[in-house]
């Protein structure tokens, strides 16, 4: 996966090109709150959005706050989302957040790192999503589409996650900086794919530097 870093100039192109193609970017986790977004995102590690979505439109209908989910209890909660992965312990983390919500933050989500990242089964990745989802801040959620999409094309290269991270928080212009983690999610999961880029559909590979894109047809 050789290559160099993206000129400035084309780091413009390359954000320019994909609010184009998706002027109004959106998690595709179903929500309609930050407690729900919490919840569901908190749920969505190392499973699908849609296996989340699943098991959240059953849920949410019946319970969506600190309080009503509380009330299920961990096993009660685990019968909404047994079909996701690691379902036991997020069934516990998400119980024990329901209650420090509930007795630290009047049952609100909140909008700083340092509360979120104290959260049971909340780590540095889900605090970015909520705190530029729901509370709109320049902050960038590293997953492994963005880790890979970062690196194999040279806009921010990094040997880990948090590397990444702060590379694309210094490179990415302002005026894209709150959009861009759907952006780079999204162009991750359906075009810079793992296995089998699509280059030759992609919108922005003249401005990659992936040494490779060719033999896939950009």
């Amino acid at each position: 996966m050789s290559c160099k870093n993206m000129t400035k100039k084309n780091v413009q192109i390359f954000f320019e090109r994909l609010r184009e193609q998706r002027p109004h970017p959106e998690t595709e986790l179903n929500y309609q709150n930050p407690f729900e977004l919490l919840i569901a995102v908190m749920l969505s590690a190392q499973a699908t959005d849609v296996s989340v979505n699943k098991a959240t439109d059953l849920l949410y209908p019946i319970a969506n706050t600190p309080e009503t989910i509380a009330a299920l209890g961990v096993d009660g909660l685990k019968e909404y989302i047994k079909t996701i992965g690691l379902y036991n312990s997020k069934a516990n983390h998400v119980i024990q957040t329901c209650q420090i919500l509930i007795s630290k933050h009047n049952s609100q989500v909140p909008n700083n790192r340092q509360d979120l990242e104290a959260l049971p089964g909340v780590g540095r990745k889900t605090a970015n999503v909520v705190l530029n989802t729901a509370f709109g801040q320049p902050t960038m959620a590293v997953d492994t589409h963005i880790f890979r999409v970062g690196n194999r094309t040279g806009l921010a290269k990094g040997k880990n996650v948090l590397e990444v991270e702060e590379r694309l928080i210094k490179v990415i212009p302002k005026e894209f900086i709150l959009d861009s983690h759907h952006w780079l999610i999204l162009h991750g999961r359906y075009c810079c794919t793992a296995r089998k880029p699509k280059c030759s559909e992609c919108i922005v590979s003249d401005v990659c530097t992936w040494s490779d894109r060719f033999e896939y047809g950009a």
